[in-house]
C-alpha cells in the first residue's frame, strides 16, 4: 500500500480509502469481512458521512466492528457533515452553522461508538457560510478532543481559501469528484491560455492550489462519468478508445482495466486518495492492486487522450 503524511504531522493514511456511502445494503457479517479485508490491504483510511443511509452506514460499520480500542486505534475514520435532507440524499440545504456542525458531530461519535473523529470534512459548498463561525465550531471540536483534523468537501481553490480566514486549523483535505472520466481539474491547466473548451477554469485551479498548500484531494467517483453518469470503465460505447488503452496498459502489468484507471489518478504527483466505494470484497482487493503500479509519463498521456482529451 501506498501512504501519505497528513501535513503537519507523522500521521500515515492509505493512498485507497474505504467509502462507506453504501454498507447499509450489505449484512453484518460482510461488513465486517470487508473491513477485515480493507486492514489486511492496507487501508487504514474510512470514508464516511451522516448523510449515507441516513446514518445507517455509520451506525452498522460500528455494530459489525464491535468498536474495540485495539481495532479503533488501526483505523483512520473520516466523517462528513452540512448536508440538511429535506427527502432524499440531494433534495434539500446545506448548513455549515455552528450549531449544525456541533450536533452533527455528536450524532457521527454515537452512531460510530468511538469519542474521536480523525478527520471531519465539511460536506459540499454551504454558500451562505460564515467562515468565523465554522472556526469557532471546528475550535470547540478540537480542544474537546472529538475531532483531529479538518478539511472540506466539492470545494473550489477561492472557496478553500476563504473557509482558511476564518479557521485557525490547517486545512488538510479536500474531497473531490476526479477521475478519467472527470477531469476538469486537470483539463484547465492543460490548455492554459488558449481558446479551447478544454481550458475553461471549472475549479479555480484547484490542482494546483492544493500542491502549494499542501492539500490531500480525495478522488471520490474515481470510475464515473459526470454526475453519476455511469462508469466509463467497460463503457465501449462511449469510450471504446479509452478502454482498448486499459486493457493494453492493464496487460502490461497483468492487472484489469479498473486497475489502471485507479493508478492513473495514483501517478499524479498531487498524491491524491482514491475512494473505493464498492461493497465487493474482490473489487476492494483489485483497487489496492493500483497502489503498487507507477505507469510511465507515456502512459498516464495516452490514457488522458485515450479518454477525448487533446493536447494542445
Amino acid at each position: 500500500m501506498k501512504y501519505y503524511q497528513i501535513p503537519g504531522t507523522d500521521v500515515s493514511v492509505s493512498a485507497i480509502v474505504m467509502g462507506c456511502m453504501r454498507i447499509d445494503a450489505l449484512e453484518r457479517k460482510e461488513i465486517e469481512r470487508l473491513v477485515m479485508t480493507a486492514l489486511e490491504e492496507g487501508i487504514n483510511f474510512f470514508d464516511h458521512a451522516d448523510v449515507y443511509g441516513g446514518g445507517e452506514c455509520e451506525k452498522r460499520f460500528a455494530e459489525a466492528l464491535h468498536m474495540a480500542p485495539a481495532l479503533r486505534e488501526k483505523m483512520i475514520l473520516q466523517g462528513k457533515c452540512g448536508i440538511r435532507k429535506c427527502g432524499g440524499y440531494l433534495d434539500g440545504y446545506y448548513d455549515f452553522s455552528k450549531e449544525y456542525i456541533l450536533q452533527c458531530v455528536d450524532g457521527i461519535l454515537s452512531r460510530l461508538q468511538t469519542d474521536y473523529l480523525d478527520v471531519l470534512l465539511l460536506h459540499r459548498p454551504d454558500s451562505l457560510a460564515e467562515p468565523e463561525e465554522v472556526g469557532e465550531a471546528f475550535e470547540k471540536l478540537e480542544s474537546s478532543g472529538k475531532v483531529r483534523y479538518f478539511g472540506l468537501s466539492n470545494a473550489s481553490a477561492m472557496q478553500f481559501e476563504m473557509m482558511r480566514r476564518g479557521i485557525k486549523q490547517k486545512l488538510c483535505f479536500n474531497q473531490v469528484q476526479f477521475g478519467i472520466g472527470h477531469t476538469p481539474m486537470i483539463d484547465a491547466g492543460m490548455a492554459a491560455n488558449t481558446f479551447l473548451d478544454q481550458g475553461m477554469d471549472r475549479s479555480g485551479y484547484l490542482l494546483e492550489y492544493s500542491r502549494m498548500n499542501q492539500v490531500i484531494l480525495q478522488a471520490w467517483s474515481p470510475f464515473q462519468h459526470g454526475f453519476f453518469e455511469g462508469v466509463v470503465v467497460g463503457d465501449e460505447k462511449r469510450y471504446p478508445k479509452l478502454n482498448e488503452v486499459l486493457e493494453n496498459i492493464g496487460g502490461r502489468y497483468d492487472v484489469s482495466p479498473s486497475v489502471i484507471a485507479a493508478a492513473w489518478i495514483l501517478r499524479h504527483p498531487a498524491g491524491m486518495q482514491v475512494i473505493a466505494g464498492t461493497t465487493k470484497v474482490s473489487r476492494m482487493q483489485e483497487c489496492c492492486r493500483a497502489a503498487e503500479i507507477e505507469l510511465s509519463r507515456a502512459e498516464w498521456y495516452e490514457i488522458y487522450k485515450a479518454a477525448g482529451n487533446p493536447i494542445p
